[in-house]
């Protein structure tokens, strides 16, 4: 379809972009994308009809906020790419109920500045955070840190409203925080890689922000470290963030030597410092190295390091493995003498990060599959050059619901047009 189709440029509260911006052509380059037409719907409305019209046409879109997971998933031959970065409104904020309603392509960073003025945030920590958007941080289920006490995307969304591939609209959930027994939408929806439907509207949980928070870090030895985890999963702690941290992220940062263990708690000031405390006498009691870095400091530092590529050979994944198999997985790591290799791994869940650069890296993320499938969990390719996700299926999923999952799919998308290919099973 070229771009003076008159079928596309009539369609009312969209905007048609081309050239294409700077930002954009960057961001479709390194995601090997090379669609007819870039597409900025500024209504729900507006979005309804695109995805109509793509309907009709047999257009294979993929969506997006600003761009900044275009790679993430599957190799997907597309034609028009559907941004949803001018559908940024905050709709609702019901400040006594802890909620907020905006749509798709509001960026997180604006709405925690919107929320921080009355005093609520929504723990969400995700890659990308200055440009990541609320409906992509839906689509990809990328949560971070703060999933320890807060869960994951998932728990946090309480409604959504979806455009379906027909152009139709959808709603499920609300403003409330209990939903009545059926079919969960947001459930399916999240992490779904736009595979479904395009999510216009989000109402999401807000939290109050903790008055005082502190951060205690332990490093040494991997037997060490795993029975201070292990204890830590066991205690009546409260931790909103607990992460192990990989020997390279460590002497990056000049934290030590070994593995890491990075413990924050927020709350009122006595009860973090007794917790504190008490995760310094379980470090003291295994001869661990006990040490109080600067809070926002470090967060800020080590995010990025698991998180963003550094350069356009480097590879990111998503993992997760038994929580006790984690200090383990880890200090593997270092053994990989042909490349750098960072770790993360969330201590209550056994989900992480993993940042690669040097050679051989498809054999080494075959071997780290590997162990991770040993250990019920699981490694999916994000950012990776095309060439390392045709070397190696960017999802291998071994599991039996992929027959479950594609009669979903063909019940949401039965033209096969919402990012073909992006998600599991080629789906």
């Amino acid at each position: 379809m070229n771009l003076d189709s008159e079928s596309l440029t009539t369609l009312s509260d969209v905007a048609i972009v081309t050239p294409f911006p700077v930002p954009w052509a960057e961001q479709l380059h390194q995601a090997d994308l090379n669609p007819t037409q870039l597409i900025f719907p500024e209504t729900v409305e507006g979005l309804s009809q695109v995805l109509a019209l793509a309907q009709q046409e047999s257009q294979r879109v993929k969506i997006c906020g600003q761009g900044s997971k275009l790679g993430w998933g599957g190799d997907t031959p597309i034609d028009w790419v559907i941004s949803t970065q001018r559908l940024n409104r905050l709709i609702d904020h019901a400040v006594g109920d802890l909620t907020v309603t905006v749509e798709a392509g509001m960026p997180l960073a604006v709405l925690q500045q919107q929320l921080q003025e009355t005093g609520q945030f929504i723990p969400l920590d995700p890659a990308y955070g200055d440009r990541a958007t609320i409906g992509g941080i839906m689509a990809t289920a990328d949560a971070g840190s703060w999933r320890q006490r807060y869960g994951g995307v998932r728990d946090l969304v309480l409604g959504v409203s979806l455009v379906r591939a027909d152009g139709k609209i959808a709603k499920a959930g609300g403003r409330v925080v209990k939903n009545v027994a059926g079919y969960d939408l947001m459930k399916l929806l999240t992490g779904s890689y736009g595979t479904l439907g395009a999510i216009a509207t989000i109402t999401l949980r807000t939290y109050p922000i903790p008055p005082h928070c502190t951060t205690i870090l332990l490093t040494g030895e991997q037997e060490a470290i795993a029975q201070a985890s292990q204890t830590l999963r066991q205690s009546s702690l409260t931790p909103t963030r607990a992460d192990l941290l990989s020997p390279q992220i460590i002497q990056e940062l000049n934290l030590g030597n070994g593995l890491g263990l990075l413990v924050r708690f927020e709350s009122i000031a006595a009860s973090i410092q007794k917790q504190r405390d008490t995760v310094a006498q379980i470090g003291e009691k295994l001869s661990l190295t006990v040490t109080d870095p600067p809070d926002a400091d470090i967060w800020a530092k080590i995010h990025p390091l698991t998180r963003n590529p550094e350069n356009e050979t480097a590879i990111t994944c998503k993992f997760g493995l038994l929580p006790t198999a984690a200090p383990q997985f880890l200090d593997q790591l270092d053994t990989f003498q042909t490349a750098k290799i960072r770790g993360q791994i969330h201590n209550n869940s056994g989900l992480g990060e993993l940042h690669l650069e040097g050679e051989n890296t498809i054999e080494i993320i075959n071997t780290l599959r590997t162990i991770c499938q040993e250990n019920s969990g699981f490694l999916t390719l994000l950012d990776a050059p095309k060439e390392s996700k045709q070397q190696i299926d960017p999802w291998g999923y071994p599991g039996n619901a992929l027959p479950l999952m594609r009669k979903i799919k063909q019940q949401f998308d039965p033209k096969n047009l919402l990012s073909p290919g992006s998600f599991v099973g080629g789906i």
